[in-house]
Order: structure tokens, then C-alpha cells, then sequence
């Protein structure tokens, strides 16, 4: 059984910094691709960051320039620093990743979620 845990979110000001994390743990045997959507209040889901296995990145307008994705290969994580937060990025922020484990194919698996409210 795979599963991811997320961490780092909270409550900060307009113009702060958090940063998330995302541990992959259970019977993996390799990961593609990892990242993070975001979902606010009345709006769909959408993507904020990847970063695939080759360290390649890819962001959204709305976020490119402040926040940046990384990833850890050895203790299968991602993070996500967040930079000069706006208001319009509150929401539940969800770490996903692209990868097979044993006894199963290749598939999407998500994370719990985390709230991120920037607020004054």
C-alpha cells in the first residue's frame, strides 16, 4: 500500500513564505512525476507545480516567479516553497504522484491535503 502525507500548511500574511512537504511511503518501486494542485472555495482544482523524475519543472502563470517545486529522490518527497503569498492563494493545497508500486500498474496517487490561508 502506497500513501502520501503532506505537511507545512497553515496560516500566513499577505507577502510571507510557507513551505509544504509530501513523503511518498509504502511498497514503491519507482516515481514518475510529482506535484502539487491547489482547490479554493467554489473554483476547480488546478495545477501548481510538477517536477518530473528528471528534475524538469513546470508552473502556472499565476504562481511562476514565486513559488518553486523541488523534489528529493532518496526519501521520495516533494516541496513546495511558497513565496510573497496573496490572498488568492488560499486554498487546500494536494501533493500528487505518477508512480507503480508492487502488485499494482502504474497510477496517480494524491495526498490528503493541506489548508494555505493568507490572510491579514
Amino acid at each position: 500500500q502506497v500513501q502520501l502525507v503532506e505537511s507545512g500548511g497553515g496560516l500566513v500574511q499577505p507577502g510571507g513564505s510557507l513551505r509544504l512537504s509530501c513523503a511518498a511511503s509504502g511498497s514503491i518501486l519507482s516515481i514518475n512525476a510529482m506535484g502539487w494542485y491547489r482547490q479554493a472555495p467554489g473554483r476547480e482544482r488546478e495545477l501548481v507545480a510538477v517536477v518530473t523524475s528528471g528534475g524538469r519543472t513546470n508552473y502556472p502563470d499565476s504562481v511562476k516567479g514565486r513559488f518553486t517545486i523541488s523534489r528529493d529522490n532518496a526519501k521520495n518527497t516533494v516541496y513546495l516553497q511558497m513565496n510573497s503569498l496573496k490572498p488568492e492563494d488560499t486554498a487546500v493545497y494536494y501533493c500528487y504522484s505518477f508512480m507503480s508500486a508492487y502488485g499494482s500498474t502504474w497510477e496517480t496517487y494524491w495526498g490528503q491535503g493541506t489548508q494555505v490561508t493568507v490572510s491579514s
